[in-house]
């Protein structure tokens, strides 16, 4: 499939709700096969939940086809959190200019370090984020956790 619509990177607003928490919600039931509503209260209301963080969301044309939200978390750090692109259309490079903003708009923001964790059984998300220039910095309870130190200087390249 080629991209026949311009992607777009915005900011959540409040008519993105339904699609971006179906699309988080596909993503999960692909991979895990059922879903725990416990889990994923936070998708209920987006707006509410992640009001302090930078929630990014991608679209091609009109249709949603990502998300990704930074999450202060610590003086100079923000987590990468429910970074998710639909199904049909992974290797497209959407999952890389999300993370790309993300991380421009973390720097800008002063942030000098951004963490994230998956699944230790997420090849593919393991390799995505490793390609993109992130390091493991432990792995716990199942868990691989990553580290990416931002440049502050204005010259200083992109990972």
């Amino acid at each position: 499939m080629i991209l026949n619509a311009p992607l777009s990177i915005v900011p959540f607003a409040p008519e993105h709700q339904n699609h971006v928490r179906a699309l988080i919600l596909a993503g999960l039931a692909e991979r895990w096969g059922v879903l725990d509503p416990a889990r994923n209260g936070d998708l209920e209301d987006i707006a509410s939940s992640y009001h302090d963080a930078d929630v990014l969301v991608a679209l091609l044309g009109d249709r949603v086809v990502g998300v990704g939200a930074c999450v202060p978390r610590s003086p100079g750090v923000g987590e990468i959190v429910r970074m998710s692109v639909a199904g049909d259309l992974r290797r497209y490079g959407i999952g890389r200019a999300l993370l790309q903003a993300l991380c421009t708009r973390a720097r800008a923001a002063g942030l000098t370090r951004i963490v994230l964790e998956t699944t230790a059984t997420w090849d593919d998300a393991i390799r995505f984020y490793q390609r993109y220039g992130f390091q493991m910095t432990h792995v716990y309870d199942g868990d691989v956790y990553f580290a990416l130190d931002l440049p502050q200087t204005s010259d200083a390249a992109s990972p």
